[in-house]
């Protein structure tokens, strides 16, 4: 017998990026994972004697777990002086090369405890969690030492025990240069490949290795040897690529069949190609482009007409999207990057669960994947990226178990 078999929903399976709907379906579920699912009238026997437990769901619309593949839950501080600043007439770029920015939020991640950090961290995660997410990424970047980047991860690791989310943690040491290698890149991108990758993989605190390559921080050249060093220690991984211009980030991605190539505004055809070939997801982050008031959208025809699958993502982070709202990106995506809402769900389940090497795994309602599920009191699908500021959540269930 499966252990719970729900009833009487609607469901979005997500399959191939579309809604794959099926309606007055049922899901089984067993040991943690969905063993059958479609439509109810195809059920192998009676409801009372498939499962140990039965539960109708009244019609209500069931979606994978939401995935945010692209954040930065553990930091110190908050950089609410510099959305100030911003609103006065500073740009991004100003700001960071003043000290601020990044560095500013090192200097407060550095001065705060394990503790501090877990808990400010763990309020966030549950903030995604009300809404419906079972599975995010975590990312280093703001200890810019090794004590500090493992701190970071270590944190991170622990969120998942804490809250009960699936937690994909992320090494970013070549997140930004800190003060005290100012001048010095070259010599803290040494300090990256040859002390904090290998004791961040030493300690097995990173599931991939992202790095920002921006004209504000390291240049191609920095990065390859960034993902050169951590492909030789087994790791997958991703890129903040051609989010301020273009520096060939998109194409970068692909050469290295990152699992992701993040943010994009200003990649070129090239590089999206490339990244189509690769296999390489482009994560949207409409919180970030809404809240530095950018102007340039990332190329959708383009990923379209080559296929690269889009994923979205809240970018949670202190200075350039204090966003923990994933159903709000979905509406930030379709207003501002003009998405389908059918394609901003699919960016955040399948594409998103593919963006952190899940595919296998998560993202869709599917026998065999984790049965990560979340109820919504929607009478369609597009309205999880319609109203804003709403949460029509009902129930989610964690590897089967309904989450208290």
């Amino acid at each position: 017998m499966w252990d719970l078999l729900l009833t009487d929903a609607n469901l979005a399976t997500m399959r191939g990026g579309r809604y794959a709907t099926i309606e007055r379906g049922a899901i089984g579920i067993a040991g943690g994972r969905i063993a059958w699912v479609g439509a109810a009238a195809a059920l192998p026997g009676p409801v009372g004697s498939l499962a140990q437990t039965c539960e109708s769901l009244d019609g209500r619309w069931v979606t994978p777990g939401l995935v945010d593949c692209h954040t930065h839950l553990v930091y110190g501080g908050n950089r609410a002086h510099e959305f100030e600043l911003r609103l006065a007439g500073a740009t991004y770029e100003e700001i960071a090369r003043a000290g601020g920015g990044i560095v500013g939020t090192v200097r407060a991640t550095r001065d705060a405890s394990d503790t501090r950090l877990a808990q400010d961290a763990a309020g966030r995660l549950r903030r995604l969690m009300d809404e419906g997410v079972t599975t995010v990424e975590i990312k280093s970047g703001y200890g810019l030492d090794t004590a500090t980047e493992i701190k970071m991860l270590r944190v991170a690791r622990l969120l998942g025990g804490m809250t009960g989310a699936d937690v994909r943690t992320t090494f970013l040491g070549a997140h930004a240069l800190p003060p005290e290698y100012a001048g010095r890149s070259d010599d803290y991108i040494d300090l990256v490949c040859e002390e904090m990758l290998p004791a961040v993989a030493a300690a097995s605190l990173a599931d991939a290795v992202d790095a920002f390559c921006e004209r504000i921080a390291f240049s191609p050249r920095q990065t390859v040897r960034v993902f050169e060093h951590a492909r030789a220690l087994g790791l997958p991984v991703k890129l903040h690529a051609d989010q301020l211009s273009d520096t060939g980030g998109a194409a970068l991605a692909a050469r290295f069949g990152a699992l992701s190539a993040d943010h994009l505004e200003y990649s070129n055809d090239e590089g999206v190609a490339a990244m189509a070939v690769a296999g390489t997801v482009a994560v949207l982050l409409p919180g970030a482009y809404y809240f530095l008031r950018e102007t340039r959208l990332p190329p959708l025809a383009a990923f379209r007409a080559h296929g690269v699958p889009m994923a979205v993502a809240t970018d949670c982070n202190p200075g350039s999207s204090p966003l923990t709202s994933l159903l709000l990106a979905l509406n930030m995506a379709c207003t501002l990057f003009r998405l389908t809402p059918e394609e901003a769900l699919a960016g955040a389940t399948v594409h998103a669960a593919r963006a952190l090497g899940l595919a296998e795994t998560h993202g869709t309602l599917e026998p065999g994947k984790v049965a990560d599920l979340v109820a919504w009191n929607i009478d369609a699908p597009a309205e999880l990226a319609y109203a804003m500021g709403a949460n029509p959540l009902h129930e989610v269930w964690k590897n089967g178990v309904r989450r208290a």
